[in-house]
């Protein structure tokens, strides 16, 4: 297979690594000169990788193309560009409806929406996909796990959970300062806490059944420390806020879907 970018930025890098980690090396790359300094560092790196002269050239050297280039500079860059119908274009492009994909790439006929995250390079997570697509789920499906949707309103909704990585690392940021300012060596909480948290993002994989409610209640044993911990800070409304929180990304992505 034959796989073009158009974008070379940090997702492109995180998708190329983790493709090449694949046994058998299956897939060539031809990737936008758009960022030359990280297409260079590719390919470099892995075999099977060249630099377009532009980015007209990686649409006229491949049938499957990626679309991984900034939302505000979507317009600009796609509209300057020659699609064929046959091309097959995956669109990284989280802001941009499938409608306005298909509207700027024209006569491109089949495209398909994806949202794979950083730690592909590494072929960890999951990647939404939509609409299905047996070639996409299959070429992510190399790089983790893939979650196929029957929406654009879903496919939105889902994209909202990635909003909380950042939120995610400051609570640890948070426990790890609080171990800290307790005189435990910052490499030592940080290796404890990390190590925690690994293992308990395994739970919902070693209890299928159980949903997130259980789960917690799970672990708050009745009168024990985890108890105290969840139960004050659902006083303080901090799921609440949270959930608000949500509410206005799923909002912004929607707008941004709808313009």
């Amino acid at each position: 297979m034959k796989l073009g970018f158009i974008g070379a930025g940090a997702l492109t890098s995180a998708i190329v690594t983790g493709l090449k980690s694949v046994d058998g090396d299956p897939v060539s790359v031809v990737l936008s000169p758009r960022n030359a300094e990280v297409a260079a560092n590719l390919a470099s790196r892995y075999p099977n990788i060249r630099v377009a002269a532009d980015n007209q050239a990686v649409l006229d050297d491949c049938d499957t193309v990626m679309l991984a280039v900034r939302p505000q500079n979507a317009g600009q860059v796609l509209t300057e560009l020659k699609f064929r119908r046959d091309h097959h274009l995956i669109s990284l492009i989280a802001t941009l409806s499938h409608e306005e994909i298909t509207g700027l790439t024209a006569p491109a006929s089949r495209v398909t929406k994806a949202l794979p995250m950083p730690m592909i390079a590494r072929r960890l997570g999951a990647t939404i996909i939509y609409p299905p697509d047996p070639d996409v789920s299959a070429l992510f499906g190399g790089l983790g796990k893939v979650i196929e949707v029957e929406s654009s309103s879903e496919f939105d909704a889902l994209s909202v959970v990635t909003a909380t990585y950042a939120t995610y690392f400051k609570y640890l940021d948070t426990i790890h300062r609080w171990l800290k300012a307790h005189d435990v060596p910052d490499t030592k909480g940080r290796d404890y806490i990390a190590a925690l948290f690994m293992a308990l993002g395994h739970a919902p994989e070693t209890a299928p059944d159980a949903d997130f409610t259980h789960l917690a209640q799970d672990y708050a044993t009745r009168g024990g420390i985890n108890e105290q911990v969840l139960n004050e800070l659902a006083a303080r409304n901090v799921f609440d806020a949270l959930a608000e929180s949500l509410d206005g990304v799923h909002r912004r992505i929607s707008a941004a879907g709808a313009t």
